[in-house]
């Protein structure tokens, strides 16, 4: 509270800036508990927009949820009895209770997680502005002629009764289906032919089908013009078959038969035959050419069912044939198919129909299993079936072009995604965005009872939104056509009376509901976001729809940037499940599980800090060895940081501070490279890349403070007077660290980074992290020629520790021998006299005393421990190179411990050393 963390969000929209930073939040599906992938979107988020906060950029970020569709509705609907009695507003009414609760439980976890958004203005699909923008959308691209409806095969889910796009299938590789091999009697033989084919013996064509349930529909049979097909004959049945030369072999072991080749033809020679079908009696299936048959499997003959294959309906469409569907929208054969199969399933007991009948007609040659990838609705996680049905669609072939021109100008992170959604893109030819449901917003079209002619035009689409607008869509059930369709409308498009037409029942594909998200969220003429960030998942689904919508109805892409992350798996690579026990629930991870000892409660920062860690731009992995690992790291930045702030006591930047200029020299080498994090870091930032900001963190906090800084500085802070010029040196440098420290790793661990500044002794008033800007590191304090100094003083030191191993250093004076030139010379700089126990570079070796030298004293023992090392001086960008070698000895000091420093540089153990004394005559103490 004390830092107004909740209100952040509000405080910096008040902001007078003219830089904005818009990152638009994909809506997450209202239909669950807050779950580890949530966790994994929302941080990467928030340590976006605190970073850009911090820069000093208003940001626009309005959190968002989907919810309407299939998975609420079953969900809603899964708590109910009796579901088949309820109508749609019922229907309706409980789907939208089930998505608040939802939204609720969601929204109380994301704030819970740190996140920082607009809370109070959220945005939901079935809000009614939202819905009435999403209609405008829908108007403009139908105007445009990127919106058709047509009779044509689609995707169809008899478990949903409803049609769906590609983007709402899963695979599932290990279908099984029943194949047949079976024969189509040859009536007409192609006129090529004749001299082959003499009459005297049966001719069949011979067929293959993983879907034997299609026959009925079945309107031709297709072969490849190209390609070179073989006249066989049956060693012993005698009969003669037609099928692909390629295919002759592995067909005859398949049907365990001996085929002997009479002769072969090209593909274009079976123009013009025709075949008997093989169940329905005066049915004609003729041969016709086609481009998509293959050859990889089957006979080279391919069944054509023009209600159910998007290929076979080109064909139908080229050749004029009948495209009429014998299958219901439950998946059951209609009336049509003849009382033998009607209101069988058709994956189920009418495909076993269907196969008896191909048996007692002799036609059936072989049935087998085939395991294979088939499409399945990844919500009801049942089979699909291709059904031609009345849709609406999105012609995307005539978007996709602009929409490919306009995503290769987007800067996509990685870049290895752009080129997959370039080919997902390219793979989609249309979009159907109709369902036969009734929990979404309503296609907004009327139509003529007689016949079936649809009316939409700018008077009616005018109307409906404004009901929508003030009473949501609930409105198209609830009011009489009359109050949604008025007569100038009707009279506009030819049609004579209100009550000669009929309220439309279909609904929207949910992937244009969020898909339409930037023309209802966006601000500004523009209605551009700078980013987009969510998972692969959505190369396929939310980036795509967002930019189709966008493209469609305003030639531009709805974002500046995409960054793309992949999935939460378990620690060892697998998937999440409650069957293994492998699911992490954030909430456990922040408040504990019912056993503490199982589940400690992490918190929300180690949470935050997995996700930065993690190099999300691949799968990411947790469980709780990841998240030990994780509190162990934020510990060791907490001692960091402790260290630091402990140091901060009487001390105040602003009286206090020592000008870079006066300051020890390893305290401006601190100073340069304390510059270099924070530019690089920065970039880090920029780049989204937060597992490199978590690798430069920890690189600096451990070698550079740690285990280098802190440890030399410990005498200075400790044991010089507290007004030295040279303890508040190191203090100077080590209030800019903890401030350059804190600010870099705000943005993922916001809830220490407050803690730290409430804590610091000069800024009592202070407004927070949050609210006082970005890293500050002076561009003064960079000095590349500081560099060579420090690191050749701790090359030699790390020779001086070398040579006594893991004995204290202190009871240890060294001698430093270096040639003339410029090593001694930077050496000089750090201590000008031949012997010091006070200098920089005696604090740097951290013994009691450094001698340096020019040449080895003549009095050296001849068994002394000489190290040698070299070291290269690299200045002024390479202009200046110089080798220099040098020779370090160790040998024991010959004083005794001073009690107060513990350095050996006093006269006696009993009294302190010159220096002690001094600082303790300072303070009046003896």
């Amino acid at each position: 509270q004390k830092c107004g963390f909740s209100e952040l969000y509000s405080w910096q929209r008040k902001r007078k800036t003219k830089q904005e930073f818009c990152l638009h939040d994909g809506p997450p599906y209202a239909n669950g508990d807050p779950h580890v992938g949530h966790a994994l979107n929302k941080i990467l988020k928030d340590i976006t927009n605190r970073f850009y906060m911090m820069r000093g950029y208003k940001v626009h970020y309005v959190p968002g949820w989907d919810c309407h569709g299939l998975p609420i509705e079953l969900k809603a609907l899964s708590e109910v009895k009796g579901t088949e009695n309820l109508s749609p507003m019922e229907i309706r009414h409980k789907a939208r209770e089930f998505a608040e609760r939802a939204i609720e439980k969601q929204k109380s976890a994301f704030i819970r997680w740190g996140i920082m958004a607009d809370w109070a203005n959220c945005y939901c699909t079935f809000d009614p502005k939202y819905e009435a923008n999403q209609l405008r959308v829908f108007y403009k691209m139908y105007d445009k002629g990127f919106i058709y409806q047509d009779y044509k095969p689609v995707f169809w889910s008899p478990s949903a009764k409803t049609a769906l796009a590609e983007a709402e299938l899963e695979y599932n590789e290990q279908h099984v289906s029943r194949s047949v091999y079976m024969k189509f009697p040859l009536l007409k033989s192609p006129p090529k032919l004749t001299s082959v084919i003499d009459g005297s013996s049966p001719v069949s064509v011979l067929v293959w089908t993983t879907q034997p349930w299609t026959l009925p529909a079945n309107e031709a049979v297709c072969y490849m013009p190209d390609s070179v097909y073989s006249v066989v004959k049956c060693t012993t049945t005698g009969e003669h078959f037609i099928l692909a030369a390629d295919r002759v072999e592995s067909t005859a072991a398949v049907l365990d038969m001996q085929f002997e080749v009479m002769s072969t033809c090209k593909g274009v020679d079976l123009a013009d035959g025709s075949c008997a079908h093989p169940t329905i009696p005066g049915r004609v299936s003729p041969l016709l050419p086609a481009n998509h048959v293959t050859m990889a499997k089957g006979t080279g003959l391919v069944h054509t069912a023009p209600a159910h294959g998007m290929e076979d309906y080109s064909v139908a469409s080229h050749h004029q044939l009948p495209t009429d569907c014998l299958v219901d929208e439950g998946g059951f054969f209609t009336e049509a198919a003849g009382p033998e199969l009607q209101n069988k399933n058709v994956l189920e007991e009418g495909n076993e129909a269907v196969i008896q009948m191909l048996r007692a007609a002799g036609s059936l040659l072989k049935e087998e299993k085939y395991v294979h990838s088939y499409p399945y609705d990844w919500r009801t996680k049942k089979p699909m079936i291709i059904r031609a049905s009345k849709q609406w669609f999105v012609n995307t072939a005539s978007v996709k072009a602009t929409a490919q021109e306009v995503l290769k100008k987007v800067k996509v992170i990685p870049t290895s995604a752009v080129n997959r959604m370039l080919e997902m893109l390219d793979r989609r030819t249309f979009w159907c965005i109709s369902r036969q449901r009734c929990w979404g917003v309503p296609i907004p079209v009327f139509y003529q009872k007689d016949t079936g002619q649809c009316l939409i035009n700018s008077e009616t689409i005018t109307d409906v939104i404004k009901i929508v607008e003030q009473q949501g869509t609930d409105a198209w059930w609830t009011l009489p056509i009359e109050q949604l369709l008025s007569k100038e409308a009707v009279a506009k498009a030819g049609g004579h009376d209100v009550f000669d037409y009929v309220k439309g029942q279909d609904v929207l594909d949910i992937w244009f509901d969020s898909g339409t998200s930037w023309a209802h969220v966006l601000e500004g003429a523009e209605q551009r976001a700078d980013t987009y960030l969510e998972g692969k998942d959505q190369l396929g689904g939310w980036f795509q729809s967002s930019l189709l919508t966008s493209v469609a109805a305003r030639k531009k892409a709805p974002y500046k940037t995409l960054v793309v992350h992949g999935f939460t798996l378990g620690e060892k690579g697998e998937k999440m499940s409650k069957s293994i026990g492998n699911v992490v629930d954030p909430d456990v991870v922040i408040n504990g599980g019912e056993d503490h000892t199982k589940d400690p409660p992490y918190g929300a920062d180690v949470l935050r800090w997995w996700v930065a860690e993690s190099n999300v731009f691949t799968e990411v992995l947790v469980g709780p060895v990841v998240l030990n690992a994780a509190r162990d790291d934020i510990n060791k930045l907490r001692n960091t940081l402790r260290f630091m702030l402990g140091n901060m006591a009487g001390f105040n930047p602003e009286t206090d501070s020592i000008p870079a200029s006066e300051m020890y020299i390893v305290d401006q080498y601190m100073l340069h490279l304390l510059q270099d994090y924070g530019s690089k870091v920065t970039e880090a930032y920029k780049e989204y890349d937060y597992s490199k900001v978590v690798r430069l963190l920890q690189a600096f906090c451990s070698r550079n403070l740690s285990n280098f800084y802190f440890s030399i500085i410990k005498d200075r802070l400790y044991c010089e007077e507290e007004k030295d010029p040279k303890r508040r040196s190191c203090q100077t440098v080590l209030a800019e660290a903890l401030d350059v420290v804190v600010r870099s790793v705000a943005p993922i661990l916001p809830h220490l980074a407050e803690e730290v500044f409430q804590h610091l002794p000069y800024k009592k008033d202070s407004e927070g992290v949050f609210r006082t800007g970005w890293i500050n590191a002076s561009s003064a304090w960079k000095k590349p020629g500081i560099e060579e100094a420090i690191e050749g003083a701790c090359a030699m030191r790390d020779s001086f520790l070398g040579s006594i191993s893991g004995k204290n250093a202190l009871e240890y004076e060294v001698v430093i021998v270096i040639e003339p030139g410029l090593l001694f010379e930077l050496m000089e700089a750090l201590q000008a006299e031949e012997t010091s126990s006070d200098s920089q570079l005696n604090e740097i070796m951290m013994a009691s005393q450094t001698t340096l030298l020019s040449e080895l004293p003549k009095e050296t023992p001849a068994d002394a421990n000489i190290t040698r090392g070299t070291f290269l001086i690299n200045l002024e960008g390479g202009d200046i190179r110089e080798e220099s070698s040098y020779k370090v000895t160790a040998r024991p000091v010959a004083k005794a411990k001073c009690p107060r420093c513990r350095r050996y540089t006093s006269d006696s153990s009993s009294t302190p050393c010159p220096r002690c004394l001094k600082v303790m005559a300072g303070r009046g103490s003896t």
